[in-house]
This record gives structure tokens, sequence and C-alpha cells, in this order.
């Protein structure tokens, strides 16, 4: 197996931040990764987008073009890397884990992540981690309240 590419290095930091009974959606983690990036990119050039040089750090074809990281990309990080960081605690948008994954539910009931009704899927509008510092409260860009 080869070494985690730095993207990779990003993904399972952000992972293994994930507090117990806590979860992110692969999406999430992307999403969470790309704004972070931006505002990294906005600190070293002063605004966000502007770019007055060719070449520079993230315009096409540049050797530094900042990588597009999705969901999909995300879970491909987590199989072939993510066992050495809570890869439970990143699911599916619905609160699923993937299939042959029950393990995983399995550790989320023992942190005390809240399931949906019937126990099989994650209740994401509270359980979702927004990345903060706390790592309590629900996810403000949901409308549920615990």
């Amino acid at each position: 197996m080869s070494l985690p590419t730095p993207i990779a290095e990003r993904v399972l930091d952000l992972v293994a931040r994930i507090p117990p009974g806590r979860v992110m959606a692969y999406g999430d983690v992307a999403a969470y990764l790309a704004e972070a990036e931006a505002a990294e990119v906005a600190e070293v050039s002063g605004e966000p987008g502007e770019s007055e040089e060719p070449g520079e750090p993230g315009e096409p074809g540049s050797p530094a073009e900042p990588v597009r990281l999705g969901p999909r990309q995300v879970g491909r990080i987590m199989a072939m890397y993510g066992g050495g960081v809570p890869w439970w605690r990143v699911l599916r948008a619905d609160g699923t884990h993937a299939p042959g994954l029950e393990e995983g539910l399995r550790k989320l009931r023992a942190e005390g992540v809240p399931l949906r009704a019937g126990g099989t899927r994650v209740d994401m509008a509270r359980a979702r981690w927004d990345g903060g510092a706390g790592g309590t409260g629900p996810d403000p860009r949901s409308s549920a309240a615990d």
C-alpha cells in the first residue's frame, strides 16, 4: 500500500478529530476541507478568488492546482487509509454506513449517537458535527433541535 497523499492526510486528520458521539457525512468532510482550503488561499492572496499572475496556485494547469474533493473521493481515501482513525463516524448522507460495515453501527450505538426510528440509521440532524472545536450541539446547518 502506498503512503497517503497530502489531501488524504487532511481527510484522516479531520476524521480523527470527530468527537465520540458525533458524525460527519462523506460530503461534509469534503465541504469542510474545501472551505478550509479556500480560507487558506484567501489568507495568502488577500481576497478570495483574486489571481493576478498566471500560474498562481489554484489556477487551472498550475502545478499547485487544488484537488477537487467530493464524497466519493473521501470514501475512497477512507477505504484505503481509514483503519487508523474512527472511520465509523463518517457516514453516507442518509445516516447509514456502506454495506459490510455493520461494526460501525455497533460502535456508534456504544458512543450514544442518536439514531432514527428503527435504530439502523443515524439521526444526522442531531449527530452531525460541523468541525467546531467543542463538538457539541447540533450542526448550525440543521433546523432540528436536540
